[in-house]
């Protein structure tokens, strides 16, 4: 088994490695809006929970350049605020597109035709097609070299019909099919799934 010395490998090389060996990693697709009023979307694989208490989530930039910044990253910094959307198999396609490009000041969502509905909380907008979209305010922001990395804590939160049951706070898992990223251009969905310790088949559908 090969021993991979950190210190001397380039920063391209350490990324590509913990890119594709730490998977698979659930796809954020992000709102955001500017100082004039446009809604920016994208897609970010270095994402996570973090906590409870209070209720985390962490999304991780990169830089576009050594000066350059990413429209994601501008919004969140003067707003302090965004929604996050997990991505099943119907909204992939989307997400991905909503990665491309784009012009300043072009909205990703009328580019890739995703509809939106006003959030409870915050001024970024909910994608009507999302699965799950989390509403956050920024908690705590940490910058690296080459990262921003953006703590947003959870004020509301929105699934589609029937994905929660209300009354245990359960999640129905059997109709929850996130995709996740895998390593480079691929992705992996999550339904072949299966349970370990004795797992009763009720928490095959609820965790």
């Amino acid at each position: 088994m090969p021993d991979v010395d950190f210190t001397v490998l380039g920063e391209y090389e350490r990324y590509k490695l913990m890119a594709s060996l730490i998977v698979p990693r659930p796809i954020a697709l992000v709102t955001t809006v500017d100082a004039g009023g446009v809604v920016n979307a994208a897609p970010f694989s270095m994402f996570g929970m973090i906590g409870e208490e209070p209720p985390l989530v962490m999304l991780s930039l990169n830089r576009t350049s050594p000066t350059g910044r990413r429209d994601t990253a501008r919004n969140i910094d003067a707003s302090g605020e965004f929604v996050v959307h997990l991505v099943d198999e119907p909204l992939t396609e989307a997400a991905d597109r909503c990665g491309e490009n784009l012009p300043h000041g072009v909205s990703e969502l009328i580019a890739v035709g995703l509809a939106t509905t006003p959030s409870l909380v915050v001024a970024p907008p909910t994608i009507q097609a999302a699965p799950v979209a989390l509403e956050c305010v920024l908690h705590e922001k940490l910058e690296t070299a080459s990262r921003e990395v953006f703590f947003g804590r959870i004020v509301s939160l929105h699934t589609r019909d029937d994905l929660i049951d209300t009354e245990t706070w359960r999640v129905r898992l059997a109709g929850y099919a996130p995709v996740a990223r895998f390593g480079a251009s691929f992705y992996t969905t999550t339904r072949d799934r299966f349970t370990v310790g004795g797992a009763t088949s009720t928490a095959v559908d609820e965790l």
